[in-house]
C-alpha cells in the first residue's frame, strides 16, 4: 500500500500519514497482521523525517492500530483473543481473494452470511 503526504496541505505530515493507515485499516486494505514499512524507509518514501513517520506510528500505537515488535518490525494489529485473531487472519485472507477475483463485496458478504446459516 501506498502513502502519501502532501506539504502544500494545512494538515501535519504525520497527521496525514496516520489518517491514511487508520483509513487503510478500516477499509481493509491493511490486514491484522500486515507488515508496515520500517520507519527510515516510509520516511525516505514519502520524503519527510524519520520523525514524522516515528510519531504517526507512536500515535498509532497509542491507539492500539498497530504494534511494534522490535526488530521484528512494526504491524497492523490484531486483537489479544486467540480465537479472534484466527477469524481476522481468516476474513483478512478472504477479503483478498475477493479483491483478486472482484467480487462485488455484496455478493461476499452474501457468501459467508450463507456459509455460517449452513
Amino acid at each position: 500500500m501506498r502513502f502519501t503526504v502532501d506539504a502544500a496541505l494545512s494538515v501535519p505530515p504525520f497527521e496525514q500519514l496516520r489518517t491514511q493507515i487508520v483509513h487503510a485499516v478500516r477499509e481493509g486494505a491493511l490486514a491484522p497482521g500486515t507488515r508496515l514499512s520500517p520507519v527510515r524507509a516510509l520516511a525516505q518514501e514519502l520524503g519527510v523525517a524519520p520523525g514524522t513517520v516515528a510519531r504517526a506510528y507512536r500515535e498509532l500505537e497509542a491507539a492500539g492500530i498497530i504494534e511494534t515488535n522490535g526488530r521484528a518490525g512494526t504491524f497492523v494489529a490484531m486483537s489479544s483473543d486467540p480465537a479472534r485473531r484466527r477469524i481476522e487472519v481468516a476474513a483478512a485472507e478472504f477479503a483478498a481473494q475477493v479483491r483478486a477475483v472482484r467480487m462485488d463485496p455484496e455478493e461476499a458478504l452474501t457468501v459467508v452470511t450463507d456459509a455460517l446459516r449452513r
